[in-house]
């Protein structure tokens, strides 16, 4: 599998004003609310569509109607444009305007999910479990010059993603199709190779073939990562600057780190496109504006910032409680979970003992700690390694998390007791800035009521995630964040579960080494119907939690506001942003 690191890099955007910590955290904010809710998270529905589904136009948003100048502001210029450099998730929003894939996701209007096919007629069908799949293109499909996009181009596309520039994009189907060493394997198209696995007997058809059964591919080829380049317009390195259109806007000035300007592309067909809808003429958007200055200004709701919305830039920790009480901004507020979980991983190689994990999980402060970032708005309490924005997210809470989030002391000292281990030292690491000592304080009292002996290491806040990921680091507790890469179980569990992949600089911080995980990874990632192959994914999840391998913390939460000369402006829970496709300049 690929380097994650830009994967961890994604949740600190989703957090956007809310993160003070590294850029490769996630979530840790200044917040200050309270009265945190006990209830059992809502589960985001996620399907798969038919062929009908797939059929565009998108629906309507009701009320919409077309013209105008929607403007976005948002603190960090897009780090990638060239769909096969594309991994974090603002970057993958922002190219839903602009760029296609086989697969994608139709938002529906009670916020589910469904995934259907984008420039392919449906999802992809598979006679050997997942290990071939057959797409076949829309009539109609084109690129900005008019030009139709072909099979060729999708071979293309899939084919330039091993070339040696492509650096920052998911690298899924290529290790499914090449193995760990893809590149050793092929170096690309531009030296006149192409790849066998990927086959175009037709200019509509396009088979590929993996070593393996890959049974959820269809949500893989929805990454933006997959999305199609044409090889007439393929200018490389510089593609990542201007990437030829083949949604319903183009590219028409992009000034590094300042703004982006977008317009209609004429030769974008509605009637192919079931996810897209396009109701601005145009889009403006700017960057290097602060989660502060975009509160205070959607707050203000003066001038342009009326028709003015933000990917990811939430609202300003000292501003929550206001916004939250100002009936007047309620109606244009968003707030959802993202995929993101935060955890406080046990190192499994220092802490053997079960029931001293058990312990730790039985006292940690939930509330407290959630209290001092944000509350409500930081995220909902997670007993789970899978978010419940993921297929097959079933509620579980063996040690009674949401019953008792403050911890339970007396219970966690019983299982001390009961294993001989009261005055067991914990080595906590933590990122070293003033909310997060903080923290610390909150958990140090946790387990010092509870038995334990506690031992805080502040860490650089900068090479916080290359300490905590040294296999031998001399830690016993820590937080990181993950978040799946799409919305099955299979990027929620095995890269931060399976002991096969433990390394340095590798998400799997608990360094889990269990044999019966293992092989329930290997079954399950072979079931090719999606909700049982959830219920697989479910029952590991469950697994991790008995065996308290870890601490699951908090579902990640998002809140932020948009101007009110907008409608259709809606939450995204698979990226965890704003969503565009539905807006409109009222």
């Amino acid at each position: 599998m690929s380097s994650r690191r830009t994967r961890l890099a994604a949740a600190i955007l989703v957090a956007g004003a809310l993160t003070v910590t590294t850029a490769c955290s996630s979530g840790h904010s200044n917040g200050d609310s309270a009265n945190a809710s006990k209830a059992p998270v809502k589960t985001t529905a996620i399907s798969v569509g038919t062929a009908e589904d797939s059929k565009g136009p998108a629906a309507p948003e009701p009320g919409a109607k077309k013209g105008g100048t929607v403007n976005m502001i948002d603190r960090d210029d897009f780090s990638h444009l060239d769909p096969a450099q594309v991994y974090l998730n603002y970057n993958s929003e922002a190219s839903l305007l602009f760029t296609r894939q086989l697969t994608g996701y139709k938002l529906l209007p009670d916020g589910s999910q469904k995934l259907v096919g984008d420039l392919a007629t449906d999802t992809g069908t598979t006679t050997d479990g997942g290990k071939t799949w057959k797409f076949t293109l829309k009539d109609g499909v084109k690129w900005q010059d008019g030009a139709p996009i072909t099979s060729a181009d999708v071979k293309y596309s899939i084919e330039r993603t091993y070339a040696s520039f492509i650096k920052s994009g998911p690298t899924y189907v290529q290790t499914w199709i090449s193995g760990a060493d893809y590149r050793g394997a092929y170096e690309g198209p531009y030296g006149g190779k192409h790849l066998d696995a990927v086959q175009t007997p037709d200019d509509k058809t396009v088979v590929i073939t993996f070593q393996d059964v890959h049974p959820d591919a269809n949500f893989t080829l929805a990454m933006t990562g997959y999305g199609v380049v044409p090889q007439a317009h393929d200018t490389k390195e510089e593609y990542d600057k201007k990437p030829f259109s083949s949604g319903p806007y183009q590219i028409t000035e992009h000034v590094t780190d300042r703004s982006l300007d977008l317009e209609r592309n004429p030769n974008w067909d509605p009637a192919t496109d079931p996810i897209r809808n396009a109701y601005p003429d145009k889009w403006h958007m700017s960057f290097g504006v602060q989660a502060q200055q975009s509160t205070e200004r959607f707050m203000a709701d003066n001038g342009d910032d009326k028709n003015t919305f933000t990917f990811h830039n939430t609202v300003y920790p000292s501003y929550l409680d206001q916004v939250k009480a100002d009936e007047k901004l309620k109606s244009r507020t968003l707030e959802g979970l993202t995929p993101y979980v935060d955890f406080y991983y046990i190192n499994n190689d220092r802490i053997k003992d079960q029931k001293v994990r058990e312990a730790l999980v039985r006292a940690f402060p939930h509330q407290q700690t959630r209290q001092l970032q944000g509350g409500t708005s930081y995220g909902d309490y997670a007993t789970s390694a899978m978010s419940p924005t993921v297929l097959g997210y079933e509620s579980y809470d063996p040690y009674g998390i949401l019953k008792k989030p403050q911890g339970d002391p007396e219970a966690a000292k019983k299982l001390l007791t009961d294993a001989n281990a009261v005055g067991t030292t914990i080595v906590y690491a933590y990122n070293n800035t003033p909310l997060q000592q903080k923290v610390t304080e909150a958990i140090r009292d946790a387990l010092e009521k509870a038995g334990f002996k506690f031992v805080a290491k502040p860490l650089d806040a900068k090479t916080y995630y290359d300490a905590i990921g040294l296999v031998n680091n001399e830690f016993d507790l820590y937080w990181g964040g993950w978040g799946a890469d799409w919305p099955t179980g299979y990027t929620s569990i095995q890269p931060v579960w399976d002991s096969r992949v433990i390394a340095d600089g590798a998400p799997n911080y608990a360094h889990v080494k269990d044999p019966a995980v293992d092989s329930a990874i290997d079954a399950a990632a072979k079931i090719a119907d999606p909700v049982a192959q959830g219920k697989a994914w479910a029952a590991i999840d469950k697994q991790l939690q008995d065996k308290a391998y870890s601490i699951p913390d908090v579902y990640q939460r998002s809140l932020s506001l948009y101007g009110s000369g907008l409608g259709g402006v809606k939450f995204d829970s698979l990226f965890g942003l704003q969503y565009p496709l539905n807006i409109y300049v009222k």
